[in-house]
């Protein structure tokens, strides 16, 4: 598939890259030019609203394809507020780069990610995660206190390229076209997928051997695999679909690589939405007592009305940080005095905190659903002497109980239905919804958007199924959106349905 360079003079380039062309933004906004799902590199000298290259890169959302920048970044590249946000995000790279530099101001140009000095170049390759654009200039000052800040950020136009920088701008173009677009797609791969990991996270939520795994039914079903981390935010719109398997939350990256993939049109488990409802347990709580589903005795605390939580919800009973994961931010209070140290302790991060009475079982319920069906079931014991199936001590080491898998038509009735019920209220997403089962109660303590599987485990009876169940249904997802509008579509999307 060849990938368009959109400029305003094909003069303004005069480098040839392979499987590039380059067309001028006139003939590209005339012509439909390029493939659906192409990209389109997007060198026009102005990205300003309603200009020549705001129209190339909104004309080529339209058409299916997909620009650099597009619209949403222009957009945010003009935002102070932004540039303050991100120089908060990239802080320590900035003090970082720059602390040996004698001057009180500096510019920094970015190239495809790059920059022409080595020392510069991890701070120019967050700078172009964060905004996607092939030709940025940020600058910087220093504060009387010695420390830089981002004070602005621009995009400048090929012509703005010193004589002296243009070689390197041309190959760090050809390095970064040459991440995919040269041939590394295997012949029998259709699509592209990028599977998000965190190799530093302990517990991940795949072990290494379900990566593998999750590779090959991949694989089989027709993608070609990259496993990409943080670092590689900037090359979302090289990818078909997105895989996320690292711990998710709202304030954190995992959560901006869902909501830019799905900009930028790709097929996302964990979509942002599910992260945005499930992540939070406040926000998951009141969602779930809104749906009718049964959870244990819950009460969104704060500091006007944490006096009345043994009142509603007795002791001993549970605390929860509203974004903790894998057990982590998650107390028992035995207490009215273990009760007040951690309401203090967690209402110093958050304004509200998640009370739930306290319901004791030999082991929780997890039930793996996808696309509204049953995938798999786990019964996870509490770890040894704990109340949790696991238990941190304060070194930050983990002790996990131990677990089974049962066959979908042996879980209970109550429990099914509650899990799928959960899930509907969240989406259509790959969940993991935890239930503790009494006799004939069942109630839902969380629903994971970001369940774990480790090979050994979940996958015990399923074996390799599994991974292709999962690697499957996004492969269809991908195929579904690739497929052209129809007639009906088309009249709906402009207004001129019948």
């Amino acid at each position: 598939m060849k990938h368009l360079i959109v400029v305003d003079n094909e003069a303004d380039w005069g480098q040839e890259i392979a499987n590039t062309e380059v067309v001028t933004a006139r003939h590209y906004l005339a012509n439909a030019v390029g493939q659906r799902g192409g990209r389109v590199f997007n060198l026009c000298r102005s990205y300003a609203y309603q200009s020549t290259g705001y129209y190339v890169s909104l004309l080529a959302a339209a058409r299916k394809q997909r620009p650099l920048p597009d619209v949403m970044t222009m957009q945010d590249i003009h935002s102070r507020s932004l540039w303050r946000v991100a120089g908060g995000e990239l802080d320590a790279e900035i003090q970082r780069s720059l602390r040996r530099l004698a001057s009180e101001s500096f510019e920094l140009s970015v190239y495809f990610g790059r920059n022409l000095a080595a020392a510069h170049n991890r701070l120019a390759r967050q700078l172009f995660n964060l905004f996607p654009a092939p030709l940025l200039r940020a600058k910087f000052e220093r504060a009387d206190d010695g420390d830089w800040h981002l004070v602005g950020l621009r995009t400048i136009a090929l012509d703005d390229v010193s004589a002296n920088h243009r070689e390197f701008l041309f190959q760090a173009a050809d390095l970064y076209f040459a991440g995919r677009y040269r041939g590394s797609r295997p012949k029998s791969s259709r699509y592209d997928l990028a599977i998000l990991v965190n190799e530093q996270e302990q517990p991940p939520p795949s072990n290494a051997e379900a990566l593998k795994r999750f590779e090959r039914a991949a694989q089989k079903v027709g993608f070609a695999v990259q496993f990409i981390d943080r670092g590689d935010y900037g090359r979302l719109a090289e990818f078909d679909a997105l895989f996320i398997r690292e711990t998710t939350l709202v304030n954190h990256h995992t959560y901006r690589f869902a909501r830019r993939a799905a900009i930028e049109g790709l097929q996302v488990i964990d979509d942002p939405d599910s992260i945005l409802r499930c992540t939070n347990k406040v926000f998951l709580a009141e969602l779930l007592k809104r749906q009718k589903v049964s959870t244990p005795r819950s009460m969104i605390i704060h500091r006007g009305n944490a006096n009345r939580v043994v009142a509603e919800l007795g002791l001993p009973c549970v605390l929860k940080q509203p974004d903790g994961a894998f057990s982590a931010g998650v107390i028992r209070v035995e207490d009215e005095a273990s009760l007040k140290a951690g309401l203090t302790r967690f209402l110093r991060d958050s304004d509200l905190v998640l009370g739930q009475s306290f319901v004791p079982t030999e082991f929780d319920w997890r039930i793996g659903i996808l696309d509204g069906q049953p995938l798999y079931a786990c019964r996870y014991y509490m770890a040894a002497a704990h109340w949790q199936i696991i238990q941190r001590d304060n070194e930050g080491n983990i002790t996990e109980g131990d677990s089974d898998t049962v066959p979908i038509d042996q879980v209970p009735s109550n429990v099914m239905e509650t899990a799928l019920r959960a899930a509907r209220a969240i989406g259509n997403g790959l969940y993991g919804v935890d239930l503790k089962a009494c006799g004939d109660d069942c109630h839902v303590i969380e629903v994971n958007d970001n369940p774990t599987i480790d090979h050994g485990v979940e996958d015990l009876l399923l074996g390799d199924r599994l991974y292709e169940i999962i690697m499957g249904t996004l492969m269809k997802r991908v195929e579904a959106s690739k497929e052209p509008a129809s007639r009906d579509q088309v009249l709906a999307s402009t207004g001129e349905a019948s």
